[in-house]
């Protein structure tokens, strides 16, 4: 690994960042134009825009036959936009949750992050079930304008977008997605390195260094939404970014992919489920007053922490790793599963309250 190969891989991420930055402005303003709701702008337009690292990245692993890392990226972002995004976001400012969220948008999440882990139960995740989560995301993108419209009876329309005009905007979709090929490309071949140097799987490296690299735009959105008071797409940036990962960029690697894209063991038994349970602790912490408090932002932000740990230490082989398990297994997660279970309790019971 020298010199040339890091500073590929930096250029590329930061042309990841840029083009998807551009491809997010001009997609956006193009989405305003026709009047949708801010909600749907970040379940669809925003979060498929953010998303599109991941995207890039994916396609271009399994055409170059490094598929295992594909997975790690979806998983590993879909860990991290939830835990470190949604986290840091509520701690600068407790988030709105909006109801259409908590009864559909994030059920969803939780089902096709089930559905992911069934089709991986083979060991691959091959061109059949590619088409089936590809054929999730149509359906899914043809209820959500459905819905928008319902949505646009009752909430103020957007105003219109500033500067250039649709072929303008076009202009920079279009250009936005040429970055991300080019970004993609010097990024995966950055890593590959990355992996071969360091004795490090890709695995780890897709759920780590490019899980982090390639959420930098929902970061960058999330965050700024919530400063701007744009709590809606704060949240549905994250929600629609993590639905987009499994049936977009897992379904169009999957059918791509040569040999489809392997699931290893390690992955079904610890990595999935984690982002399975993050997916599912969502629900009962949207469900609190329809909001993110910074306690509940703080949790999130701090379990990123630790997941990131125990992967770095059991990847190095630490001396610490058994005890740190110990701890989470024993005390952490037990102590999380009560939090939710109360504040789940506590849901009920106010809502039945105000039905009598």
């Amino acid at each position: 690994m020298d010199v040339s190969t890091i500073g590929l891989f930096i250029l590329g991420l930061l042309l990841l960042i840029a083009g998807a930055e551009i491809l997010v402005r001009g997609a956006s303003r193009l989405a305003t134009a026709f009047g949708v709701s801010r909600l749907v702008i970040g379940l669809t337009v925003v979060s498929f825009g953010t998303s599109a690292p991941e995207f890039a990245i994916n396609v271009r692993s399994a055409l170059s036959g490094n598929a295992e890392l594909a997975l790690g990226n979806v998983v590993g972002s879909n860990i991290f936009n939830v835990l470190f995004i949604l986290g840091l976001s509520a701690l600068i400012t407790p988030l709105v949750v909006a109801t259409q969220l908590v009864r559909l948008d994030v059920p969803l999440m939780i089902a096709v992050s089930f559905l992911m882990l069934l089709l991986g139960l083979d060991g691959v995740i091959g061109w059949m079930d590619g088409i089936l989560l590809t054929g999730g995301l149509v359906l899914y993108t043809w209820w959500s304008i459905r819905q928008s419209r319902k949505e646009s009876a009752r909430e103020e329309r957007l105003e219109k977008p500033e500067g250039a005009g649709i072929p303008g905007n076009a202009g920079l979709v279009i250009g936005g997605l040429a970055l991300l090929v080019l970004g993609s490309r010097w990024l995966v071949d950055g890593a590959v390195e990355f992996a071969s140097a360091l004795g490090v799987s890709e695995l780890i490296i897709g759920l780590t260094i490019i899980a982090a690299g390639t959420s930098l735009p929902e970061i960058a959105t999330s965050v700024m939404a919530s400063v701007r008071g744009e709590r809606d797409i704060a949240v549905g940036n994250v929600v629609g970014s993590n639905i987009f990962n499994i049936l977009a960029v897992l379904g169009v690697t999957g059918i791509v992919a040569p040999e489809g894209i392997p699931v290893p063991q390690p992955a079904l038994a610890f990595d999935v489920p984690v982002m399975i349970a993050v997916a599912i602790a969502c629900l009962p912490v949207f469900f609190h007053e329809n909001k993110i408090d910074r306690w509940e932002g703080g949790v999130f932000f701090a379990y990123y922490i630790a997941y990131t740990a125990y992967l770095v230490m059991d990847a190095v082989g630490h001396d610490f790793l058994p005890y740190f398990s110990t701890v989470m297994l024993e005390f952490v997660i037990p102590l999380t599963v009560l939090t939710v279970i109360v504040v789940l309790l506590r849901f009920l019971k106010k809502r039945e309250m105000v039905n009598r």
